[in-house]
């Protein structure tokens, strides 16, 4: 029992549904200026403060909990077909006709089988941990946005944190009276740089039209290794890239 809990995420998104709230919570509790806000009954900045909390963990269970675009079961074949087509495969070598060497489902071009999810992922990116699901033709536009949202609540919570460190006359009471804004400090800023470095990574990654997937391992994937040019074969400029990624929502036949 305790064993599919873990497999299913909850206690990752309980993880981290838990440490924003209790961020969120030493904010108000302490001398900061969102406290300060509070108590003079300014109550906008902590209002959008709370609404930019609730919208990230919106998204964070959106995307968690979305399908990334697993690949639907193809057409069912006898096993002496299925013999047939992996042998001409292995003899072709024809992108289009790939089947999965582990659910045996044919896999679309930029498909990959996740090891994780046990299912194959159209567009796969790559199987995030923190959000405890793939992230591929479906949600990746989805954990872009998460993570742009994200990344606002922690650099505002990070200034809202500093506000709230008070001086002391020694260093044992000024830890003591600050530990907690302290940690939350450290946590945010070492959050606020992953989330910085993964959204400047996707937004790259998207204006080139390439996966993190195919970035890392372009020598192992059939249809890139072959290239001369390490241009992306999907890349149409950053204005359509963009465009397609953010406003397209379409299930793209890459072949």
């Amino acid at each position: 029992m305790a064993q599919n809990v873990f497999r299913s995420g909850f206690l990752v998104r309980a993880a981290h549904t838990l440490l924003t709230w209790a961020i969120t919570l030493t904010l108000f509790l302490h001398n900061t200026d969102l406290r300060q806000c509070e108590e003079r009954g300014e109550l906008l900045l902590p209002v959008l403060f709370i609404c930019l909390v609730v919208l990230s963990v919106l998204l964070y269970f959106a995307v968690s909990l979305m399908d990334p675009g697993f690949v639907l079961s193809d057409t069912v074949k006898s096993s002496q077909d299925l013999a047939e087509e992996m042998e001409s495969m292995v003899e072709t070598s024809a992108p289009r006709l790939r089947r999965c060497g582990y659910c045996l489902l044919q896999q679309p071009m930029r498909a990959k089988h996740c090891q994780t999810c046990k299912r194959c992922v159209r567009r796969f990116d790559h199987h995030c941990p923190w959000i405890e699901n793939c992230v591929g033709e479906r949600n990746h536009r989805w954990f872009v946005v998460y993570l742009l949202v994200q990344l606002l609540a922690l650099l505002w919570a990070f200034h809202i944190a500093l506000s709230g460190i008070s001086p002391r006359d020694t260093w044992e009471l000024w830890f003591r009276s600050n530990s907690f804004l302290l940690a939350s400090l450290v946590l945010v800023g070492v959050f606020s740089l992953v989330v910085l470095l993964l959204l400047g990574c996707h937004f790259y990654l998207v204006s080139i039209n390439c996966t993190t997937w195919e970035f890392m391992s372009r020598h192992r994937i059939s249809y890139l290794k072959h290239r001369d040019s390490e241009h992306s074969p999907f890349d149409r400029g950053v204005f359509c890239n963009l465009w397609d990624f953010f406003c397209i929502c379409r299930t793209v036949v890459w072949e």
